[in-house]
């Protein structure tokens, strides 16, 4: 059972914004970064949320390693592409100015792409991919990320769980937005069953030898998470092949870092991580009424479709966490209370008390 505090969004992105500031970042981008923040808290993805606020981004300002002003300077521009270079700045940042140029050239070239590169961890791929959603264009997103993944047939690390993001508006259905990581789990599960005492699933994880492994503090001592997929007999190499492909168009069509040489949150390095982004305007292809019409058409049918023994509701991507947040602006964003002891103390050690009024408490 774990215990959950919780907040209203609000207050957090406020406190996030305070925390920020306090780091000599603007006000301007402090906001973007706390609504990327909160945005995943919200969505049900507390891994790339507020938790990771002063690990990720507070304590790599402090030690250099970030700049908090993000001056974003072009490197090479088209009338449908654009390079920019985030200078070691915020990736949310980046990523949002990135996204709102790329539908800025969609809307005169009906498509457009821009990558970016010397950017840092900017939270949920999705957030980005569904900027595009209010311009009722289709948003894509890419990046790459610090080495967690090995090949397949690899014993170490050499890839990043470089997830993907694709959103796409319909008529009176909610969005399609995928947002998935091109490992078979993020590293935080491996982290929950280490700290639990539990086997991990078979094919989640290798060893340092390179053989899979149930044991998780294996996988965190020198093994690897595994692609998504996991062995190559459930081809895992599809897996290694997309992961591969997000870290192509990321990192080496950026001139960002690539495979192991992006760095680490934990190293004294640069990270280095490269983005990459696409906007279609949809009525440059068809009129756009027809295209969300036909997309309700495609929802419904997966959604009416026959169940399996068991199961009573068939999802489309992103609707589980459309509602999960619905439903937390309601009741409140749950955080663990680990979770808010290590705000405590980051916001104790940086003069910015994490004070805020709880709107209650829950076990789950």
């Amino acid at each position: 059972m774990s215990e959950f505090i919780t907040y209203r969004a609000e207050d957090l992105r406020d406190y996030v914004v305070r925390f920020l500031e306090r780091h000599a970042v603007p006000a301007e981008h402090a906001a973007i970064v706390a609504d990327v923040l909160i945005t995943a808290d919200l969505r049900g993805v507390s891994s790339h949320g507020i938790i990771r606020l002063d690990t990720y981004y507070g304590s790599r300002i402090r030690r250099g390693l970030v700049d908090p002003k993000t001056p974003i300077t072009v490197l090479n521009e088209t009338a449908v592409t654009l390079r920019l270079d985030a200078n070691q700045g915020l990736g949310h940042v980046a990523g949002h100015h990135a996204m709102t140029r790329c539908i800025e050239k969609a809307r005169e070239s009906g498509l457009a792409m821009v990558a970016v590169r010397n950017s840092n961890h900017f939270g949920i791929a999705g957030y980005y991919a569904m900027m595009a959603l209010e311009h009722d264009m289709i948003g894509i997103c890419f990046t790459n990320a610090q080495p967690l993944v090995a090949p397949t047939y690899g014993s170490k690390s050499m890839l990043g769980t470089n997830p993907i993001a694709v959103a796409v508006p319909s008529l009176h259905e909610r969005p399609y937005v995928l947002d998935m990581a091109t490992s078979i789990v993020p590293i935080g599960k491996i982290t929950i069953h280490d700290k639990a005492g539990q086997p991990i699933p078979q094919g989640w994880g290798i060893d340092r030898q390179g053989q899979v492994t149930e044991v998780p503090r294996e996988v965190l001592s020198g093994g690897a998470l595994m692609p998504l997929g996991g062995t190559d007999i459930m081809r895992g190499y599809k897996g290694y092949g997309l992961a591969l492909m997000v870290d192509i168009f990321s990192g080496v069509l950026s001139g960002a870092g690539f495979g192991d040489l992006v760095a680490t949150t934990a190293s004294d390095h640069p990270s280095n991580v490269g983005h990459f982004f696409a906007a279609v305007r949809i009525d440059a292809f068809r009129p756009l009424d027809e295209f969300k019409a036909d997309m309700d058409r495609l929802i419904r049918m997966m959604k009416e479709a026959p169940k399996a023994v068991g199961q009573e509701r068939i999802y489309i991507h992103g609707e589980k966490e459309f509602e999960l947040a619905e439903r937390y602006e309601r009741e409140g964003v749950p955080l663990l209370k680990e979770v808010v002891r290590q705000l405590q103390a980051s916001g104790e050690e940086v003069g910015v008390p994490f004070d805020l009024t709880p709107a209650g408490e829950t076990v789950e």
